[in-house]
Protein backbone atom coordinates (compact mmCIF):
# COMPACT_ATOMS: atom_id res chain seq x y z
CA UNK A 1 0.00 0.00 0.00
CA UNK A 2 1.43 3.46 -1.12
CA UNK A 3 2.29 5.99 1.95
CA UNK A 4 0.73 9.77 1.08
CA UNK A 5 2.65 12.70 1.94
CA UNK A 6 0.89 14.54 4.80
CA UNK A 7 1.37 17.58 2.87
CA UNK A 8 -0.62 16.43 -0.07
CA UNK A 9 -3.56 16.26 2.07
CA UNK A 10 -3.46 19.28 3.74
CA UNK A 11 -2.97 21.36 0.47
CA UNK A 12 -6.56 21.76 -0.12
CA UNK A 13 -7.18 23.03 3.40
CA UNK A 14 -4.47 25.56 2.83
CA UNK A 15 -5.05 26.97 -0.18
CA UNK A 16 -8.48 27.56 0.70
CA UNK A 17 -7.27 29.13 3.48
CA UNK A 18 -5.11 31.45 1.58
CA UNK A 19 -7.51 32.14 -0.77
CA UNK A 20 -10.29 33.70 2.05
CA UNK A 21 -7.60 35.34 4.01
CA UNK A 22 -6.31 37.25 0.42
CA UNK A 23 -10.45 38.29 -0.51
CA UNK A 24 -10.75 39.50 3.11
CA UNK A 25 -7.71 41.60 2.49
CA UNK A 26 -9.34 43.04 -0.69
CA UNK A 27 -12.01 43.40 1.12
CA UNK A 28 -10.41 45.52 3.82
CA UNK A 29 -8.42 47.21 1.17
CA UNK A 30 -11.88 48.70 -0.43
CA UNK A 31 -13.15 49.82 3.25
CA UNK A 32 -10.14 51.21 4.21
CA UNK A 33 -8.60 53.18 1.41
CA UNK A 34 -11.51 55.00 0.10
CA UNK A 35 -11.47 57.09 3.55
CA UNK A 36 -8.24 58.29 3.16
CA UNK A 37 -9.00 58.92 -0.37
CA UNK A 38 -11.42 61.47 0.17
CA UNK A 39 -9.34 63.66 2.60
CA UNK A 40 -6.26 63.81 0.24
CA UNK A 41 -5.69 67.27 -0.71
CA UNK A 42 -4.03 68.05 -3.90
CA UNK A 43 -2.04 71.39 -4.22
CA UNK A 44 -2.65 73.46 -6.58
CA UNK A 45 0.20 73.99 -8.90
CA UNK A 46 0.06 77.34 -10.03
CA UNK A 47 0.85 77.71 -13.75
CA UNK A 48 3.69 80.66 -14.18
CA UNK A 49 3.43 82.48 -17.92
CA UNK A 50 6.40 84.24 -19.27
CA UNK A 51 5.72 86.72 -21.43
CA UNK A 52 7.99 88.40 -23.77
CA UNK A 53 8.66 91.54 -23.11
CA UNK A 54 10.24 94.26 -26.21
CA UNK A 55 13.18 95.82 -24.38
CA UNK A 56 13.64 99.18 -26.89
CA UNK A 57 16.92 99.69 -28.36
CA UNK A 58 18.86 102.24 -26.20
CA UNK A 59 20.75 104.71 -27.68
CA UNK A 60 24.52 104.75 -26.70
CA UNK A 61 25.12 108.18 -25.84
CA UNK A 62 28.32 109.64 -26.74
CA UNK A 63 30.70 111.18 -23.65
CA UNK A 64 33.54 111.83 -25.60
CA UNK A 65 34.44 115.35 -24.46
CA UNK A 66 34.69 118.09 -26.98
CA UNK A 67 37.66 119.14 -28.42
CA UNK A 68 39.90 121.89 -26.93
CA UNK A 69 39.47 125.28 -27.26
CA UNK A 70 42.80 126.60 -29.38
CA UNK A 71 44.96 128.78 -27.67
CA UNK A 72 45.30 132.18 -28.39
CA UNK A 73 48.68 133.57 -29.07
CA UNK A 74 49.38 136.68 -26.60
CA UNK A 75 51.85 139.52 -27.85
CA UNK A 76 55.02 139.88 -25.59
CA UNK A 77 57.76 142.13 -25.44
CA UNK A 78 60.01 140.28 -26.38
CA UNK A 79 58.80 139.66 -29.71
CA UNK A 80 60.99 140.98 -32.12
CA UNK A 81 59.06 143.78 -34.61
CA UNK A 82 59.81 143.72 -38.02
CA UNK A 83 62.01 146.72 -39.01
CA UNK A 84 60.67 147.03 -42.84
CA UNK A 85 56.82 147.73 -41.05
CA UNK A 86 55.60 150.80 -42.63
CA UNK A 87 52.30 152.72 -41.83
CA UNK A 88 49.99 154.48 -44.43
CA UNK A 89 49.90 157.90 -44.78
CA UNK A 90 46.80 159.32 -43.51
CA UNK A 91 45.34 162.17 -45.52
CA UNK A 92 43.32 164.60 -43.37
CA UNK A 93 41.61 166.03 -46.25
CA UNK A 94 39.16 162.55 -45.95
CA UNK A 95 37.32 163.78 -42.73
CA UNK A 96 35.81 166.93 -44.12
CA UNK A 97 33.60 164.54 -45.70
CA UNK A 98 32.25 163.16 -42.68
CA UNK A 99 29.19 164.39 -40.86
CA UNK A 100 29.42 166.96 -37.96
CA UNK A 101 27.50 165.60 -34.92
CA UNK A 102 24.09 167.13 -34.51
CA UNK A 103 23.57 170.20 -32.18
CA UNK A 104 22.63 170.04 -28.90
CA UNK A 105 19.13 169.91 -27.88
CA UNK A 106 17.61 174.23 -28.25
CA UNK A 107 16.20 175.49 -24.81
CA UNK A 108 16.61 178.23 -23.06
CA UNK A 109 19.65 180.63 -22.86
CA UNK A 110 20.23 182.97 -19.65
CA UNK A 111 22.40 185.54 -20.77
CA UNK A 112 23.73 187.93 -18.15
CA UNK A 113 23.06 191.40 -18.89
CA UNK A 114 24.40 194.28 -16.25
CA UNK A 115 22.27 196.16 -14.59
CA UNK A 116 22.22 198.70 -12.14
CA UNK A 117 19.12 198.33 -10.50
CA UNK A 118 17.45 194.53 -9.86
CA UNK A 119 13.88 193.59 -10.98
CA UNK A 120 11.45 193.98 -7.67
CA UNK A 121 8.18 192.20 -7.40
CA UNK A 122 5.25 194.84 -7.03
CA UNK A 123 3.35 191.74 -4.61
CA UNK A 124 4.71 189.37 -2.48
CA UNK A 125 5.03 185.78 -3.92
CA UNK A 126 3.10 183.27 -2.48
CA UNK A 127 2.80 180.42 -4.01
CA UNK A 128 -0.30 177.38 -3.69
CA UNK A 129 1.62 174.51 -1.09
CA UNK A 130 0.70 171.07 -3.57
CA UNK A 131 -1.75 169.08 -0.96
CA UNK A 132 0.55 165.99 -2.25
CA UNK A 133 3.84 167.83 -0.25
CA UNK A 134 1.19 168.74 2.67
CA UNK A 135 0.13 165.56 3.56
CA UNK A 136 3.62 163.82 2.89
CA UNK A 137 5.24 167.06 5.14
CA UNK A 138 7.67 168.02 2.89
CA UNK A 139 9.31 171.45 2.85
CA UNK A 140 11.73 173.34 1.04
CA UNK A 141 13.09 175.83 -0.98
CA UNK A 142 12.98 176.17 -5.09
CA UNK A 143 15.33 177.91 -6.59
CA UNK A 144 13.35 179.59 -10.02
CA UNK A 145 15.73 181.35 -12.55
CA UNK A 146 13.67 183.65 -14.87
CA UNK A 147 13.62 186.54 -17.41
CA UNK A 148 11.99 189.52 -16.79
CA UNK A 149 11.38 191.92 -19.82
CA UNK A 150 11.81 195.60 -19.92
CA UNK A 151 7.75 195.80 -19.04
CA UNK A 152 8.63 193.27 -15.59
CA UNK A 153 6.71 190.63 -17.39
CA UNK A 154 7.89 186.75 -16.46
CA UNK A 155 8.74 185.34 -19.98
CA UNK A 156 10.92 182.35 -19.24
CA UNK A 157 11.35 180.51 -16.24
CA UNK A 158 13.53 177.22 -15.18
CA UNK A 159 14.48 175.56 -12.12
CA UNK A 160 18.21 175.90 -10.81
CA UNK A 161 17.52 174.24 -7.71
CA UNK A 162 14.14 172.29 -7.22
CA UNK A 163 12.36 169.29 -5.46
CA UNK A 164 11.55 167.05 -7.71
CA UNK A 165 8.12 164.57 -7.89
CA UNK A 166 6.28 166.65 -5.13
CA UNK A 167 4.93 169.83 -6.94
CA UNK A 168 6.73 172.04 -5.45
CA UNK A 169 8.62 173.18 -8.48
CA UNK A 170 5.57 173.61 -10.40
CA UNK A 171 3.93 175.45 -7.62
CA UNK A 172 6.77 177.41 -7.18
CA UNK A 173 7.44 178.77 -11.21
CA UNK A 174 3.64 179.59 -11.36
CA UNK A 175 3.44 181.83 -8.53
CA UNK A 176 6.46 183.73 -10.20
CA UNK A 177 4.58 184.09 -14.05
CA UNK A 178 1.37 185.50 -11.84
CA UNK A 179 3.61 188.03 -10.38
CA UNK A 180 3.90 191.43 -11.95
CA UNK A 181 7.93 192.90 -11.53
CA UNK A 182 9.41 196.59 -11.75
CA UNK A 183 11.73 196.01 -14.54
CA UNK A 184 15.44 196.02 -13.99
CA UNK A 185 17.08 199.37 -14.81
CA UNK A 186 20.43 199.59 -16.92
CA UNK A 187 21.74 203.92 -16.94
CA UNK A 188 17.76 204.68 -15.91
CA UNK A 189 16.40 202.89 -19.00
CA UNK A 190 14.59 199.64 -18.17
CA UNK A 191 16.18 196.33 -19.44
CA UNK A 192 15.02 192.04 -19.72
CA UNK A 193 17.28 190.41 -17.21
CA UNK A 194 17.22 186.80 -16.42
CA UNK A 195 17.86 187.00 -12.00
CA UNK A 196 17.47 184.57 -9.48
CA UNK A 197 14.38 183.77 -7.20
CA UNK A 198 14.10 181.37 -4.36
CA UNK A 199 10.65 180.20 -2.79
CA UNK A 200 10.70 179.05 0.71
CA UNK A 201 8.11 176.11 1.50
CA UNK A 202 7.55 175.90 4.97
CA UNK A 203 4.65 174.15 6.63
CA UNK A 204 2.68 175.56 9.43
Amino acid sequence: MPVINPLKKRYPVVVRITTLIGMGLVILNFLVFPRFGNNLEFEEIEQVIIENIDIPQTQQIDNTPPPARPSIPVPSDDEDIADDLTLDELDFDDFSNFDAPPPPPSGPKVVFIPYDDPPVAMSPIRPTYPEIAQEAGIEGVVVVQAFIDEKGRVKETLILKGVPNTGLDEAAMEAIRKTRFRPAKQRERAVGVWISIPVNFRLK
